[in-house]
This record gives structure tokens, C-alpha cells and sequence, in this order.
């Protein structure tokens, strides 16, 4: 018995058949080396992308500071309501930046003339994603510091996703919309879309390909980051994730703006997140022009994500909090910790425990990606370190 379907030998030379039971030896071994096997793999890869880094480059300019704004009356009936999140996303940003005033706090990333991109998210939809009215007021603040409308460009990597998600229906007249794909797929090795100078050569690849083969190895950078903006606001939700354990900031950046990412999570025991994500994000272009990041946490998704089906709805929660960082690491302790504090209210274990289950069957989960990538440099890792506001507006 082969891993592969006869599809998959059709994808020419580079298949290169294995039997099931030296792939379960070979995943097993990995499994129990997992923490220590991503790390090395993490910091082995190699990356090439002319980008040249700034104050702003990840970290940031407020390392290791989340703000976390709780407002009750943010949702109501499921829907989120515009005043509340407008003094959350004022409040916040006056908080992380000790700017005078909320004017000041958005031109302290900003400037006009730049291009600034916002990063979306559509794919717990229609349950849990991008809401109009948090984007509506990011678009507001920058504006605020000179920034024209023609020059903000809102974006995820598949337009089908983006349309599906309803996005181009309610983005304010004159903010121009891009992607990087037309679809999903699961191979994801085409590079239209994609910019062949900028991208992350890590020795990984889907099942049945060969190392030799650069896409097969290679994560290639969307044009998108490279060339058509400037600067980057990373709007994130708060969701469990089965391979990664939870996505948060850092993943929303790795796996929505590389191409070949599925090679990060190919199976149930061939889960390589812990490296991925860090790895991906390390990638100059991307570093460096991400300099803030929001989450959306105002309804997050404790288990069974990323994605939530009409069974899993049952795991969606009014979170009711916005946060704030420049820091993707910081952020997403934080955010773990208001993941596992949710499932641990609802008798569930924390997600670095969690055994799979019918709505999450990944072997092991490995938030550890957070971890690894404040050993790359990306952030603050260790909560001893972390400031943590907490404001209620």
C-alpha cells in the first residue's frame, strides 16, 4: 500500500512512493521529538527577500506590550455593534502607543503617501471572521493620519474565500481589495500571484515530492507584501487551530501570505507548525512591513477550528475583547491564555494537552510555534516579560 493516490503519482517525477507502515515509523519518531524537531527545522531554513528592515520591523516599536480593551456591549444578538467597537479600537490604540490622542496613535505607524495593506480573515466564516465594523474604524484611524482611501488595500490570499466571505460588499467606497490565488487547492505550488524574490526554502515538503524540486521546498511570498503596499496592520481573529493549536497573529501572517503551506500540515502525524509558522514569518518582506496587529476577539472559537462547520458553532463564544500589539508573539500568549482559560471553563483540557477528538484530530497540536518564534527574535515569548493591559471600555 502506498501514501499516495494514483493522482498523486500523476504529478510526474517527483513522486517518490513509501510504504504506510515506514511513514507511521517515520511520523511516530517525529512525534516524539516534535518541540526539539521544530525548532531545529525552524532555525535551519533559509530564506531570500531584499527588504530592508526599520524601527517598525517586527517586534516593533512596543516589544513584549499586549492591551487587551473588553467592552460587554460589543456584540449584541451576535452582532457586533459600531459605537462600542469604535471606543475599543480608540481606546486601545491610545493605550499601546501613550499617544496624546487617537490621531496621534494611528500617525505614529502612518505617514501619507504610504500604501498600507490590512490583512484579513475569512475562514471560520460566517461564524467567526473579519467584521465590517472593526475594519471600518481601522480605515477611519488611517485616514486620520493621511492616509487616501486609493492607498489602503485590504486583502486574503484567495479571491474565492474573499468573495464568499462577502468582503468586497461592505469595504468603504475608494479601498481597493486584492488576493493571491484565485482558489484554494491542495497542492498550492503555482507561483502566479506570487513574487519568485522573496521566499522561505525550508526542507519540508508535501508527501510524494522531492527535495530537489525548489516549489516543492520553497514558500514564495505574495506579491501582495512585496510590492503592493508599504506597511502592513495584521487583523486577526482569536480561534484553536488543530495543527497549530491556535491561530492568532503569527499564523495569519505565515499561511496568508506564503503560497505551499499546506506542506505545514499535510496530515493528522506530518504536522510541522511548530517550524512553519515561525520560519514563514521570519521572511524579511514580511517582518518587516508588518507593523501592527489587531485581534479580533470580540467572538473567538476555542476548538475545532480554523474552520467552523454547523456542528462545531457550538464552540463559538462572545469574547467581547480587542487587542493590540506590534508584537505577533506577545499577542498570541496572550491570546492562548484566553483560549485555554475558555476551554478550561468548559471542562475542556488546555490545547497543549488536548488529545484529538472528533472535532480536532490532529495527533499533537503545536502551539509551540510561539515559542519558537520569540527564539527567532519575532517577539516576546515569555510571559514574565509581557505587559499586559487590560482595559475595559
Amino acid at each position: 500500500m502506498h501514501l499516495l493516490t494514483g493522482e498523486a503519482k500523476n504529478r510526474g517525477e517527483n513522486y517518490r512512493p513509501e510504504s504506510r507502515r515506514a511513514w507511521m515509523e517515520r511520523m511516530l519518531a517525529m512525534a516524539a521529538v516534535a518541540p526539539t524537531f521544530c525548532q531545529s527545522l525552524a532555525l535551519g531554513n533559509s530564506t531570500s527577500s531584499k527588504s530592508e528592515a526599520t524601527k517598525f520591523s517586527l517586534p516593533g516599536l512596543f516589544p513584549g506590550k499586549v492591551v487587551s480593551v473588553e467592552q460587554g456591549n460589543s456584540i449584541v444578538n451576535g452582532v457586533y455593534q459600531k459605537e462600542p467597537v469604535r471606543q475599543m479600537m480608540r481606546q486601545g490604540m491610545q493605550s499601546l502607543t501613550g499617544a496624546a490622542d487617537y490621531v496621534e496613535s494611528w500617525k505614529m505607524f502612518f505617514s501619507p503617501g504610504e500604501r498600507v495593506g490590512i490583512k484579513l480573515n475569512p475562514v471560520s466564516r460566517p461564524y467567526v471572521m473579519s467584521d465590517p465594523s472593526v475594519v471600518h474604524e481601522i480605515v477611519a484611524g488611517l485616514e486620520a493620519a493621511g492616509i487616501k482611501r486609493k492607498d489602503i488595500v485590504v486583502y486574503d490570499r484567495y479571491k474565492q474565500e474573499f468573495l464568499e466571505a462577502g468582503f468586497d460588499k461592505w469595504l468603504p467606497e475608494g479601498v481597493r481589495w486584492s488576493f493571491a490565488a484565485q482558489a484554494y487547492d491542495g497542492v498550492q505550488q503555482g507561483i502566479d500571484g506570487y513574487d519568485p524574490d522573496h521566499y522561505l526554502d525550508m526542507q519540508l515538503t508535501m508527501p510524494g515530492f522531492d527535495f530537489k524540486n525548489e516549489r516543492a521546498r520553497r514558500s514564495y511570498a505574495s506579491r501582495y507584501i512585496t510590492t503592493e503596499v508599504d506597511k502592513l496592520v495584521n487583523l486577526c481573529l482569536l480561534k484553536h487551530h488543530q495543527s497549530a493549536g491556535i491561530t492568532i497573529a503569527l499564523k495569519n501572517l505565515s499561511h496568508g501570505l506564503v503560497n505551499n503551506v499546506c506542506r505545514s500540515h499535510s496530515s493528522p502525524m506530518l504536522n510541522a507548525c511548530g517550524a512553519f509558522i515561525p520560519a514563514a514569518v521570519s521572511v524579511p518582506v514580511i517582518r518587516n512591513k508588518t507593523v501592527l496587529n489587531i485581534c479580533d476577539g470580540i467572538k473567538g472559537l476555542y476548538h475545532g477550528g480554523p474552520g467552523v462547520s454547523p456542528r462545531k458553532a457550538k464552540y463559538v463564544w462572545e469574547h467581547k475583547t480587542l487587542y493590540f500589539s506590534t508584537d505577533p508573539v506577545a499577542m498570541d500568549r496572550i491570546g492562548w491564555k484566553a483560549l485555554d482559560a475558555k476551554r478550561l471553563s468548559v471542562g475542556m483540557a488546555l490545547i497543549a494537552d488536548a488529545k484529538p477528538d472528533a472535532d480536532s484530530g490532529f495527533v499533537r497540536m503545536q502551539p509551540e510555534h510561539v515559542d519558537i518564534a520569540g527564539a527567532l527574535g519575532l517577539g516576546v515569548g515569555d510571559m514574565d516579560k509581557i505587559q499586559h493591559v487590560r482595559l475595559k471600555a
